[in-house]
């Protein structure tokens, strides 16, 4: 992959011809492996009203979507959870690193030197990272749990099982039957994270989104349907993280 005019460009066997793709993540032009790369400039250059629109569109989109997660973290923050939002209440502590438990709400209880040295901002941002390495653990508990479950129970065992924070996907299914789930799944309800485990399970009998694999997917969870749409609808928000 090499890059043009601050684009990168993916050749691929696929294309028929050169397209730009444009999300919040990246922009990239794909272009057939034989085209000129002269002549993918062309493309690009000519493209330049469009492109600027389509940056427009999907930065107007990104400030339209609603965070899930608090401004900052702080007393009396709302922090997302299993599809609720429970208050934060921090705790000064003797030890060094800032601790997170959970019961009814969060309590975080923050080392003192760091109450005493760190600015708002900076307290809020290390609150934020343990936020997120807490998170990180409790959707590969989660995961498993419902992942030993399911593969006994309907026979499709995978390779093995990842939690990784991913930009687009929420679970995959690899050619080896390796499972990677989205870390950001457990701030969605808990059935929304179910379903998408049993769905990555199906990929191991199916491996396309065919009619067959969503009859599967039916089978073993019958009101997959309305998880699928609670991620459509909310899928945006909950990309954004913590």
């Amino acid at each position: 992959m090499n890059t043009l005019e601050n684009y990168p460009i993916r050749r691929s066997a696929r294309a028929k011809r050169a397209r730009i793709i444009v999300t919040a993540e990246k922009i990239e032009v794909v272009a057939p492996l034989r085209m000129p790369e002269k002549q993918i400039y062309q493309f690009v250059a000519a493209k330049q009203a469009w492109l600027e629109a389509a940056k427009n569109k999907v930065q107007r989109h990104i400030d339209s979507i609603a965070r899930f997660s608090p401004a900052e973290y702080k007393e009396g923050a709302m922090v997302p959870y299993q599809g609720e939002r429970y208050v934060l209440t921090i705790k000064p502590s003797q030890n060094k690193q800032i601790n997170i438990t959970f019961e009814q709400d969060f309590v975080v209880y923050v080392p003192e030197s760091f109450l005493a040295k760190l600015s708002s901002k900076a307290l809020s941002d290390s609150i934020r990272r343990a936020f997120m390495q807490w998170m990180v653990q409790m959707a590969g508990k989660q995961s498993s749990v419902y992942m030993d479950k399911y593969a006994v129970l309907y026979q499709l065992h995978p390779r093995s099982m990842a939690i990784k924070e991913q930009k687009s996907r929420w679970g995959s299914c690899g050619i080896h039957n390796d499972i990677n789930l989205n870390w950001l799944l457990i701030l969605a309800p808990a059935e929304v994270l179910k379903y998408v485990v049993i769905h990555e399970l199906c990929h191991i009998q199916e491996r396309n989104h065919s009619v067959n694999f969503w009859l599967l997917v039916a089978k073993h969870c019958p009101d997959y349907k309305q998880h699928r749409d609670w991620l459509k609808l909310h899928g945006a928000s909950l990309m954004l993280g913590l």
